[in-house]
């Protein structure tokens, strides 16, 4: 925290805005960024630092609940409690509480006396599940504490220009005409170095970008798409990755994005829109039957399947206290039918692509391995395994693989 940060005022209802979204996430289990947009659209009053203020606190709290109840001598329950969690964070931080009733007792000499004598601890030190750290631990052995320690800093924002409609120096100068400072990585992004409302822009507007991770850009690349190939997106989700394969394509061929969720499909619609695609058509999966229709029919085939989540910690701080065993077991099952199923909709001679936003083993080359045991007639092409530690970004599996002839 800078003086500047040190020396800034608190105001309750600003607090109190924070504190009703952690009992929101926590108590009602609802998802953090969608508690805060709907915190942040109930009082348009509030200026771009309030709004800051309340959107960082809430996330460094869910980011660091651990290690801020342990210190505090038990999890919240109440809104006083909250208040309390609240006070803990911000003298962590290096701030300065008023002297309100809210925070009452909250000495910070034995604040900090407390979060020393638990530093060796490396559950609490990073605040996660014991169940997690014991996972991680076990699939990543030595690599483990750095990945957590990466995915508990918070995410960068980067843009992928539309090089369909625009480069990156015209998306820079006209961002920085709306006060967004950024830095070119690359030809095609952009890394924001100071944030504000991007989708208010014009360039937005006008379909010159898209908010995607480095990682994530990693992966329609990967898939080594051309103009005028037939592409299916089997788990396009939002589409981000679908607009991507379209863009390498040079907006020739077809990209047939799919997915369970018809309204994912919809939102993808727009997007495609904004951004000048005209060859990504949409099927929602209702059935096996939408899957054999599509039998051989795809020269690539992009399966960015359903995962824990674990990569990209750092944007999803809540994930790791919603997450649980049982459900990475399960959504493991999800993975391989998944692959084994869909996996017939490529063309013999064409690639796969098998990806998530995972950094464990077990959703990730075991399945690749587990896959080409009862799949002979596809070989491992190529494997990229991204750790958030490595560049600073998301974790990220992708593994490309040919069907033979």
């Amino acid at each position: 925290m800078s003086k500047q940060e040190q020396n800034v005022r608190l105001f309750p209802n600003l607090i109190q805005a924070v504190t009703s979204a952690l009992q929101s996430i926590f108590t009602e289990h609802y998802y953090a960024d969608k508690v805060i947009q709907q915190v942040l659209k109930s009082n348009p009053k509030w200026g771009s630092r309030d709004r800051a203020f309340i959107a960082e606190s809430v996330y460094e709290i869910v980011r660091w609940y651990r290690l801020l109840y342990t210190i505090y001598g038990k999890e919240a329950r109440s809104e006083a409690d909250w208040w309390r969690l609240f006070g803990i964070y911000w003298i962590i931080r290096g701030g300065s509480l008023p002297n309100w009733k809210e925070f009452s007792g909250l000495d910070a000499e034995v604040i900090r006396k407390k979060q020393r004598e638990i530093h060796g601890e490396r559950k609490i030190r990073e605040s996660i599940p014991d169940w997690l750290d014991a996972r991680g631990n076990q699939e990543l052995g030595a690599a483990w504490e750095p990945s957590i320690r990466a995915l508990n800093k918070p995410a960068d924002v980067i843009l992928r220009v539309n090089t369909l409609k625009t480069d990156l120096v015209q998306v820079k100068d006209a961002l920085a005409k709306s006060g967004i400072a950024t830095r070119g990585m690359g030809e095609d992004k952009l890394l924001v170095t100071e944030r504000r409302n991007l989708f208010a822009t014009s360039a937005f507007k006008s379909g010159w970008f898209e908010i995607q991770d480095y990682s994530s850009q990693q992966v329609a690349p990967f898939l080594q798409v051309e103009p005028g190939m037939q592409v299916i997106d089997a788990c396009a989700g939002g589409g981000g990755k679908t607009l991507h394969l379209a863009t390498l394509m040079q907006n020739k061929g077809r990209v047939l994005a799919m997915d369970t969720a018809e309204w994912k499909l919809k939102e993808l619609k727009k997007r495609a829109r904004r951004n000048g695609i005209h060859i990504v058509e949409t099927r929602t999966i209702t059935g096996s039957k939408v899957i054999k229709r599509l039998h051989n029919k795809a020269d690539r085939l992009l399966l960015d399947v359903p995962c824990s989540g674990l990569g990209v910690l750092r944007r999803n701080p809540d994930a790791k206290w919603k997450l649980s065993e049982e459900f990475i077991e399960s959504i493991r099952e999800e993975q391989a039918a998944i692959l084994d199923q869909y996996s017939r909709m490529l063309k013999p001679g064409g690639l796969m692509v098998y990806a998530t936003c995972s950094i464990l083993p077990s959703e990730n080359r075991q399945q690749v391995d587990r896959f080409l045991e009862t799949h002979p007639n596809f070989v491992l092409e190529e494997e990229r395994s991204i750790l958030p530690q490595d560049e600073g970004f998301d974790g990220f599996y992708m593994a490309r693989l040919k069907l033979m002839v």
